[in-house]
């Protein structure tokens, strides 16, 4: 069970680990321990509220896939169990993201001051690119 906050939490049933070989060097030991860790947690059909489910689908992430299913994939550490710690620490902080409600932007308007700064910004370039013109004479 992990949990997210008081009120929410991912049974163990939701989440599925399978234990892959790792890539990268090694030599021959890595071809031997199967010590990385793939975690399947399926968005769509899980315990969370419709809201947070919609947050976390809406997310541009590449662990997430088109049947809306969070994939991840840990093999920073040599331990398996350490690598099974990492996964489930990665997937709580992504799912503990979309917990978080935005804040609405306010609009707001460009003060005075900028509005001249940008005119006078503007106008320096356009005398700047006045300046680069070739030179005719009228004589």
């Amino acid at each position: 069970m992990i949990y997210l906050t008081e009120s929410i939490e991912l049974p163990d049933n939701e989440i599925q680990i399978r234990q892959i070989h790792a890539s990268g060097p090694g030599g021959q030991h890595v071809n031997k321990v199967a010590s990385a860790v793939h975690l399947r947690f399926d968005v769509v059909n899980s315990s969370l509220p419709e809201s947070v489910k919609q947050r976390l689908l809406q997310i541009s992430d590449s662990r997430l896939n088109e049947e809306g299913c969070i994939i991840i994939k840990a093999q920073r550490y040599k331990s398996l169990e350490q690598n099974k710690e990492d996964a489930l620490q990665r997937l709580r902080l992504m799912v503990s993201g979309a917990l978080a409600k935005r804040k609405k932007r306010v609009p707001t308007r460009p003060t005075r001051a900028a509005r001249e700064k940008r005119r006078k910004r503007k106008q320096r370039q356009s005398e700047r690119k006045q300046n680069r013109r070739k030179i005719t004479s009228f004589d």
